[in-house]
């Protein structure tokens, strides 16, 4: 399917969803409304089209080193795959490297293909974490992700500010030594 027949499917799908909940899709307010939303769902998802692997694996290097690299504080929006609302927050990513390093930029790049769809928090940790382990190999990897859930906050249990944490690590981060450093790193 092409991006204008997905717009179309989409359009369609969101007057009829005005009309469940009683609204009037002719109504001046929302008469683009369908063709907005439609463009901003493709948005919204767009990681569906992006290949997070290959996008690390164009900026790999050889460099001796073999010591921590951290990114940090990489800003996220994503839509909960169970209620198509958003979550967002902070993402912290470390990696020892094993003989490659990644131009630094790519990891932001792999963090907004892998939050460019639906998702839950915990699947998107484990991504983030297994895509750095897949395209460099290093000695291990390991994510944190910090996230505020519009599920959470405007619907259900309404609690307000809370912050969901979920962490994931592979080899040399099994360590609880290293682990720590790494949490050390990110505090605030």
């Amino acid at each position: 399917m092409n991006k204008e027949e997905k717009i179309e499917l989409l359009k369609e799908t969101c007057r009829k969803s005005l009309e469940a909940i009683g609204e009037d899709p002719q109504r001046e307010g929302l008469q683009r409304t369908p063709e907005r939303l439609a463009r901003t769902f493709l948005e919204l998802t767009r990681g569906y089209a992006m290949d997070p692997v290959a996008t690390l694996k164009s900026a790999v290097f050889h460099e001796d080193y073999d010591q921590m690299v951290v990114v940090k504080d990489i800003e996220f929006y994503s839509l909960c795959e169970h209620h198509i609302l958003p979550f967002f927050g902070k993402v912290h990513v470390a990696y020892i490297p094993n003989g490659n390093i990644v131009g630094l930029s790519k990891i932001p790049r792999m963090v907004d293909i892998f939050s460019h769809r639906l998702q839950v928090q915990e699947h998107l940790t484990k991504q983030i974490c297994d895509c750095l382990q897949q395209a460099l190999n290093p000695l291990g990897a390991i994510v944190v992700v910090e996230a505020q859930h519009m599920c959470i906050q405007m619907r259900g249990i309404e609690k307000q500010g809370s912050i969901t944490q979920t962490i994931y690590y592979t080899g040399v981060f099994e360590n609880t030594e290293k682990r720590k450093e790494f949490l050390n790193l990110i505090k605030r």
